[in-house]
């Protein structure tokens, strides 16, 4: 993983359910928005196979990572694909330590203060908050107070009116998945409304990063 591109732009896309055929456009989406990093879940149906297909079509314009990695098997099965860090939607403490180990870059779930503090203690390049809707945005100024120097990712509720309050109460990067990759858009193959989406988000993170 690139982790200095996407400092620069730290927005990572979440696909889970995708198709085949949804695999090509959405690279040359990701590719033309200027997106760095995106994530194909585990339990999506032949997510080996599409994470493959995903790093094949990025030709190194962007990431491709696992997501939901919740067991040694999902991540074996993720890094014989090919993904590049590692996302879990909880702290697996076995996948953190083989990842560390590793120089993979993972990205584990956590919530309370003891989970997000425990899972940055053990080598995360930045701690999952998930599911951030719960509590929104000033969750993470909360946080922030006392374990300032960890690394936030925000990932649940981030949407272009939500984002610019994620990143000023304390977020280091967010995560979207269905409110822009959504199930009814991928079937019918509606890209333009992908990437308009895409496009939106990143012009709210732009304007809130002034």
């Amino acid at each position: 993983m690139n982790f200095s591109s996407f400092s620069k732009l730290p927005l990572l896309g979440i696909l889970r359910g995708v198709k085949g055929f949804n695999i090509e456009p959405i690279a040359k989406i990701c590719t033309s928005t200027g997106l760095q990093a995106i994530e194909i879940t585990m339990n999506t149906e032949g997510a080996k196979e599409l994470i493959s297909q995903m790093k094949y079509f990025a030709q190194g314009n962007f990431s491709v990572g696992a997501g939901t990695v919740l067991t040694y098997k999902d991540l074996d099965a993720a890094i014989g694909a090919g993904a590049e860090f590692i996302v879990m939607p909880s702290l697996q403490v076995e996948v953190m330590r083989i990842c560390v180990s590793q120089n993979i870059p993972v990205f584990p779930g956590a919530f309370t203060p003891t989970e997000i503090y425990k899972a940055w203690d053990l080598g995360a390049t930045m701690v999952k908050v998930f599911p951030s809707s719960l509590l929104g945005p000033s969750y993470f100024k909360e946080i922030k107070g006392p374990l300032d120097s960890v690394k936030l990712l925000a990932c649940g509720g981030v949407s272009e009116h939500t984002i610019a309050h994620y990143f000023s109460h304390g977020a280091d990067a967010a995560a979207f998945g269905a409110s822009v990759f959504k199930p009814e858009w991928l079937l019918a193959e509606n890209y333009s409304a992908i990437e308009k989406s895409i496009q939106t988000l990143m012009q709210a993170y732009f304007v809130a990063r002034k």
